[in-house]
């Protein structure tokens, strides 16, 4: 196996500017073959932390191994987020330590056991009959139209209103939750003219309103998944500021990812008609795992190596920085036949969209998958002659997949 993989020189798997063109597929899958585990070397201090790269993992067994070993591969050392840019200060990095994303055992484990409370499949059950109603309102409302953008029409009202549903923000404050979470993930997407400090007032925002609303159900509680973790008495809660840092991660994790992966699954059945058909006549339950494999919404985090270990042929030395590619691992034709192929019949599909397994794998998994089905299954009840009017506008993220904007015609 020869480790040169034919890449271009300087060529680096968080680039925003490949991202708002593509995924980065081909060159995934040169590593995948030539070098599994490669060294990606940046220019110092491109990333916001003081070192010159990161190893790339590309494999599917190789991101499950990283994954499920956080002893050896922290979340913690430098946070979950592969890319900041170079004018990040280190404090500012390390504050995001306190978003459950970017902890590890055992303060997560703790953390996560309160938070799992909202998220058992009894919680996500009672909110099914209403998001299947919202769900169709949204739906009805876009027919109106004629056409627009799909992205703020469809694919952003329903996990907003999940999200809003589940935490027992009151609807009229989802426009706010919304334009917060945009602005901390839009700071390398020049368009949005989002600033890094934009960025940071904006999460400021989000976790005081959440502290306020925590703050108000200890002093009179009601029956939402805000009493349940804050108020909860003997059982362990969440302080104020651990809520406040729950929502933050709620809205950009509970909702960003959920709205990209509708996004992009409504452009695949629209560029693969016979999909769509199929969808339409026969609804599999298997659809949105392939929706979500096929998107992948967040193609990539990191890890910390806590020590000097060795992965997939590669010495990697304590305190390098680990990629774990999900978008490589979810194309991976040893784990997927077709891999390129668009199939909402595919079973079973052990895709990594909700991460590699271990302690991060994604808390609301079910909750966005239900989303997924709500939303296709009414927009093929109510939009079944949905067409495409320009191509999708890519996000310019070192991350995220994200799609900005999908022109259609809704009739």
């Amino acid at each position: 196996m020869s480790s040169c993989p034919a890449l271009p020189d300087g060529f680096d798997f968080t680039d925003p500017d490949v991202y708002q063109q593509r995924v980065p597929l081909p060159e995934l899958a040169e590593l995948r073959r030539t070098a599994p585990v490669w060294w990606n070397a940046q220019p110092h201090n491109t990333a916001g932390f003081e070192d010159d790269g990161y190893w790339v993992v590309t494999r599917h067994a190789d991101v499950k191994a990283v994954s499920t070993n956080p002893e050896v591969f922290s979340s913690y050392e430098n946070t979950a987020i592969i890319r900041f840019n170079e004018h990040m200060q280190r404090d500012q990095i390390d504050m995001q330590r306190l978003i459950m994303l970017n902890m590890d055992p055992p303060e997560h484990t703790r953390v996560r056991q309160i938070v799992q409370r909202g998220f058992t499949p009894r919680a996500i059950r009672t909110l099914e009959a209403a998001l299947r109603a919202r769900a169709a309102r949204i739906v009805a409302t876009a027919k109106t139209e004629g056409s627009g953008d799909f992205v703020t029409d469809i694919a952003c009202e329903l996990p907003l209103q999940a999200i809003a549903e589940l935490i027992g923000i009151p609807q009229d404050d989802r426009a706010k939750i919304f334009d917060w979470s945009n602005k901390m993930v839009a700071y390398d997407d020049p368009e949005l003219a989002i600033t890094e400090e934009i960025g940071v007032e904006s999460a400021m925002e989000l976790i005081s309103y959440a502290m306020n609303l925590s703050a108000a159900r200890k002093e009179c509680p009601a029956k939402d998944i805000v009493t349940a973790l804050v108020a909860a008495e003997d059982q362990g809660n969440l302080g104020s500021d651990e809520f406040g840092f729950f929502v933050l991660l709620l809205a950009v994790a509970g909702n960003e990812t959920t709205r990209n992966a509708i996004s992009h699954g409504m452009h695949a059945f629209l560029t693969h008609p016979e999909q769509w058909e199929l969808y339409k006549h026969e609804r599999p339950s298997t659809a949105a795992e392939e929706i979500v494999r096929w998107a992948t919404p967040v193609q990539s985090f990191q890890r910390t190596a806590t020590c000097d270990t060795e992965l997939g042929g590669a010495e990697i030395k304590q305190g390098d920085r680990v990629g774990v590619f999900y978008a490589s691992a979810n194309n991976d034709p040893e784990v997927f036949d077709h891999p390129e192929r668009f199939d909402i019949t595919r079973d079973p599909n052990p895709h990594l969209g909700f991460g590699g397994g271990g302690p991060h794998f994604c808390l609301g998994k079910s909750l966005a998958t239900l989303e997924i089905d709500l939303i296709f299954n009414a927009i093929a009840d109510t939009l079944p002659d949905m067409t495409l009017a320009s191509e999708p506008r890519r996000l310019r993220s070192a991350w995220l997949n994200g799609i900005k904007e999908l022109r259609v015609n809704y009739a």
